[in-house]
Protein backbone atom coordinates (compact mmCIF):
# COMPACT_ATOMS: atom_id res chain seq x y z
CA UNK A 1 0.00 0.00 0.00
CA UNK A 2 2.51 1.95 0.69
CA UNK A 3 5.07 1.75 -2.39
CA UNK A 4 1.47 2.76 -4.49
CA UNK A 5 1.04 6.02 -2.32
CA UNK A 6 5.00 6.73 -3.10
CA UNK A 7 4.19 6.35 -6.67
CA UNK A 8 1.60 8.17 -7.09
CA UNK A 9 3.09 11.02 -5.45
CA UNK A 10 6.56 10.53 -7.71
CA UNK A 11 4.30 11.40 -10.82
CA UNK A 12 2.59 14.74 -9.17
CA UNK A 13 3.76 17.78 -10.69
CA UNK A 14 3.99 21.02 -9.40
CA UNK A 15 5.74 24.27 -10.01
CA UNK A 16 9.40 25.01 -9.45
CA UNK A 17 10.80 28.40 -8.14
CA UNK A 18 11.92 29.42 -11.82
CA UNK A 19 8.70 29.51 -13.01
CA UNK A 20 6.88 30.53 -10.32
CA UNK A 21 9.39 33.63 -10.51
CA UNK A 22 8.97 33.87 -13.87
CA UNK A 23 5.27 34.18 -13.61
CA UNK A 24 5.65 36.78 -10.95
CA UNK A 25 8.22 39.37 -13.30
CA UNK A 26 5.52 38.82 -15.86
CA UNK A 27 2.70 40.28 -13.58
CA UNK A 28 4.61 43.22 -12.44
CA UNK A 29 5.46 44.26 -16.14
CA UNK A 30 1.99 44.52 -16.60
CA UNK A 31 1.06 45.81 -13.90
CA UNK A 32 4.09 48.53 -14.63
CA UNK A 33 1.98 49.08 -18.18
CA UNK A 34 -1.50 49.49 -16.64
CA UNK A 35 -0.19 52.51 -14.16
CA UNK A 36 0.96 54.12 -17.31
CA UNK A 37 -2.15 53.66 -19.22
CA UNK A 38 -4.02 55.01 -16.12
CA UNK A 39 -1.50 57.86 -15.67
CA UNK A 40 -2.52 59.05 -19.09
CA UNK A 41 -6.39 58.82 -18.46
CA UNK A 42 -6.47 61.15 -15.82
CA UNK A 43 -4.50 63.75 -17.38
CA UNK A 44 -6.63 64.47 -20.47
CA UNK A 45 -9.51 64.01 -17.56
CA UNK A 46 -7.58 67.05 -15.83
CA UNK A 47 -7.10 68.93 -19.31
CA UNK A 48 -10.77 68.51 -20.25
CA UNK A 49 -12.10 69.99 -16.56
CA UNK A 50 -10.10 72.74 -17.04
CA UNK A 51 -11.31 73.28 -20.45
CA UNK A 52 -14.97 73.06 -19.62
CA UNK A 53 -14.32 75.22 -16.47
CA UNK A 54 -12.93 78.32 -19.05
CA UNK A 55 -16.41 77.79 -21.11
CA UNK A 56 -18.29 78.09 -17.91
CA UNK A 57 -16.58 81.07 -17.07
CA UNK A 58 -17.38 82.08 -21.13
CA UNK A 59 -20.95 81.58 -20.68
CA UNK A 60 -21.23 83.16 -17.34
CA UNK A 61 -19.22 86.57 -18.17
CA UNK A 62 -21.53 86.63 -21.69
CA UNK A 63 -24.45 86.24 -20.01
CA UNK A 64 -23.96 88.65 -17.54
CA UNK A 65 -22.72 91.59 -20.07
CA UNK A 66 -26.06 90.89 -22.03
CA UNK A 67 -28.04 91.90 -18.64
CA UNK A 68 -25.81 94.54 -17.01
CA UNK A 69 -23.99 95.73 -19.95
CA UNK A 70 -20.37 95.21 -18.04
CA UNK A 71 -18.01 92.40 -17.51
CA UNK A 72 -16.50 91.83 -14.57
CA UNK A 73 -13.69 90.19 -12.91
CA UNK A 74 -14.89 89.70 -9.71
CA UNK A 75 -16.40 85.57 -9.60
CA UNK A 76 -18.84 86.03 -6.84
CA UNK A 77 -20.63 89.11 -8.76
CA UNK A 78 -21.49 85.92 -10.94
CA UNK A 79 -22.65 84.01 -8.02
CA UNK A 80 -24.77 86.94 -6.83
CA UNK A 81 -26.21 87.54 -10.23
CA UNK A 82 -27.17 83.43 -10.21
CA UNK A 83 -24.50 83.18 -13.74
CA UNK A 84 -21.96 80.68 -11.46
CA UNK A 85 -22.94 78.72 -8.94
CA UNK A 86 -19.53 78.66 -7.27
CA UNK A 87 -16.58 80.51 -7.84
CA UNK A 88 -13.80 78.87 -10.40
CA UNK A 89 -11.03 77.85 -8.72
CA UNK A 90 -8.98 76.66 -11.86
CA UNK A 91 -9.08 80.21 -13.30
CA UNK A 92 -9.59 83.66 -12.68
CA UNK A 93 -10.80 86.52 -14.93
CA UNK A 94 -8.73 89.56 -15.90
CA UNK A 95 -11.00 92.40 -17.48
CA UNK A 96 -8.06 94.94 -18.41
CA UNK A 97 -9.81 97.97 -17.44
CA UNK A 98 -13.40 99.59 -17.27
CA UNK A 99 -16.05 99.28 -19.99
CA UNK A 100 -13.32 97.27 -21.60
CA UNK A 101 -14.97 94.50 -24.11
CA UNK A 102 -12.23 92.09 -23.97
CA UNK A 103 -11.43 89.35 -20.72
CA UNK A 104 -9.27 86.34 -20.61
CA UNK A 105 -8.44 83.97 -18.05
CA UNK A 106 -5.62 83.32 -15.63
CA UNK A 107 -5.44 79.34 -15.14
CA UNK A 108 -4.66 78.19 -11.82
CA UNK A 109 -3.02 74.93 -10.69
CA UNK A 110 -3.79 72.04 -11.68
CA UNK A 111 -4.75 73.36 -15.05
CA UNK A 112 -2.20 74.98 -17.71
CA UNK A 113 -1.87 76.73 -20.48
CA UNK A 114 -1.52 73.50 -22.23
CA UNK A 115 -4.49 72.39 -20.86
CA UNK A 116 -6.27 75.28 -21.61
CA UNK A 117 -5.58 75.05 -25.43
CA UNK A 118 -8.34 74.42 -28.17
CA UNK A 119 -11.12 76.00 -25.10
Amino acid sequence: MMQRIRKLMAHEGGFTLIELLIVIVILGILAAIVVFAVSGISDRGQAAACKADIKTLRVAEEANYAKFSAYTSVQATLVSNGFLSAPSTLHTINVPGSGSANYDFTPVAPCTAAFDAGA
